[in-house]
């Protein structure tokens, strides 16, 4: 005799239950997680490279945008009732309280970048699907391993309708700030010798 399974429906956490579950000390101080549509999403471990290119990727952008954006590393954003990432980069709007009263929300937000070092497939696919969903015109993933950069720009509620990739010689330019000219040696890791 076969028996069919129904199948499984989940109860997506918004935004505000998983405020109040930090709250009450449901996590671990320790713990990094983040909210991805509406599901907790436990984070990655960083390795070096990882951390040095978050670190040299914000020190640039905050040297090149000065008085023009805020730059923040690994800190939540709030793209809508059930997304709270935590993005390796993220250049947003300056706010009169920098940000006190909330997190940045998708309307705030001039480019968002992650930086891959086993993350690439989920950074391009999940990552890219729900940033893309929440509006945000440019979305960046520094893919470590392979020395490229994916550019992913024009953003439907299917995903990004354009990605481009750009190799370690090359040189990019933010969707906001187009008379700024990056390249992407100067924030991949320098090359082991």
């Amino acid at each position: 005799m076969e028996t069919q399974v129904a199948p499984l429906a989940l109860r997506l956490l918004t935004v505000a239950e998983y405020h109040q579950m930090e709250a009450a000390g449901i996590f671990h101080p320790e713990e990094r997680v983040e909210l991805i549509a509406g599901q907790i999403i436990k984070m990655i471990a960083k390795g070096i490279a990882h951390t040095w290119t978050v670190r040299r990727t914000a020190k640039i952008f905050s040297q090149l945008l000065v008085s023009q954006a805020e730059i923040i590393t690994q800190d939540p954003v709030e793209l809508d009732d059930f997304s709270e990432p935590e993005p390796d980069v993220a250049i947003v709007k300056i706010h009169p309280l920098d940000y006190a009263d909330h997190h940045p929300t998708a309307e705030e937000i001039y480019l968002i970048i992650e930086v891959a070092n086993s993350s690439l497939k989920y950074d391009c696919e999940i990552k890219g699907k729900i940033y893309a969903q929440a509006g945000i015109n440019d979305y960046w993933v520094l893919d470590v391993n392979q020395r490229k950069l994916h550019v992913f720009r024009q953003p439907t509620q299917e995903g990004y309708q354009s990605e481009v990739i750009i190799a370690e010689d090359g040189i990019v330019s933010p969707l906001f700030f187009a008379d700024l000219a990056i390249s992407l040696t100067e924030i991949l890791p320098p090359l082991q010798a």
